[in-house]
């Protein structure tokens, strides 16, 4: 189950309830949801699927094949708030039917203004840890609204860290995506001090700049990495606030591969010489394991 002294902990998983599963295309059209069609259920050029739609057996089974010994469910920046409560119920059945192996953040939609806030509490309750992965650009929310500045406020006060889509102002486009400014998030870690915030996808770019290591309330997490830069990027970034995290389903590796896993990854990260710290540790700190 571990690589070495620490068990393996993916800290970027995604996981959909089986209606989603069953026909995605024809959930997203029912519920509106045309932004995360784009993104899920879209097709690369030579006709392989981006991702699939594994079940949660699916997934345990994905991760016994690797070593994985945790996984951290993240949610969708979803259209709507009931999109978001369905997910976050989903993710509390999981973590309930396999609390040694699975946890979970909740997603919300900050347009729902009180009703997310109390989403959050009841997350909570039900066992979620933390809020993610959370857009609000994508979700075309302002940083500056008040019910985000709140969520964020909350999350800073329950101890729930914030994983936070980024995407690199240098990199490849590709369908639906949305522009992320990277001095956004360096302005909401230096606004809410108290929370804990994680940046995908190597926050753009961001584990790379030197002058932000100073904020010490941001993590990376790894997620998509071999679709968005090159193996040596595993050394370009501070190792304790590096966090292993795959974007599972995400098939990684198109060329060679046709499903999802974790052992491609792991294995790119094993041959740059990557520390327990990046494969498990900060994440068991950081998360309170």
């Amino acid at each position: 189950m571990k690589l070495g002294a620490v068990p393996i902990i993916d800290s970027h998983v995604h996981l959909y309830p089986p209606e989603v599963n069953r026909d995605p295309v024809a959930w997203a059209a029912a519920c509106g949801e045309k932004h995360w069609a784009e993104m899920c259920t879209r097709r690369r050029k030579d006709g392989q699927a981006v991702q699939t739609f594994p079940s949660v057996d699916q997934l345990l089974r994905d991760m016994d094949a690797a070593g994985v010994a945790k996984a951290v469910l993240l949610g969708w920046y979803w259209a709507s708030h009931a999109a978001c409560v369905e997910q976050n119920k989903f993710y509390a059945d999981c973590v309930r039917a396999h609390p040694d192996r699975l946890a979970a953040f909740a997603t919300v939609h900050p347009a729902a203004g009180a009703a997310a806030l109390g989403e959050v509490r009841r997350a909570q309750a039900a066992g979620l840890i933390g809020l993610g992965e959370l857009s609000p650009h994508s979700q075309q929310v302002s940083l500056a609204d008040p019910t985000w500045r709140q969520l964020m406020a909350l999350a800073g006060e329950l101890k729930l860290p914030v994983n936070l889509h980024v995407s690199d102002p240098k990199g490849r486009p590709y369908p639906a995506r949305v522009a992320t400014p990277l001095a956004d998030f360096i302005g909401l870690a230096r606004e809410f001090p108290a929370t804990k915030f994680i940046l995908a996808h190597w926050g753009g770019g961001l584990a790379f700049d030197s002058e932000n290591r100073v904020l010490r309330n941001i993590h990376y997490d790894t997620a998509a990495s071999p679709l968005l830069y090159g193996p040596d990027v595993w050394t370009k970034a501070p190792s304790e606030r590096v966090l292993f995290g795959s974007d599972y389903p995400l098939v990684l590796y198109p060329k060679t591969e046709m499903a999802p896993g974790f052992g491609g990854l792991l294995n790119e990260a094993r041959n740059a010489g990557v520390t327990d710290a990046v494969l498990g540790g900060n994440a068991a700190g950081l998360l309170g394991w």
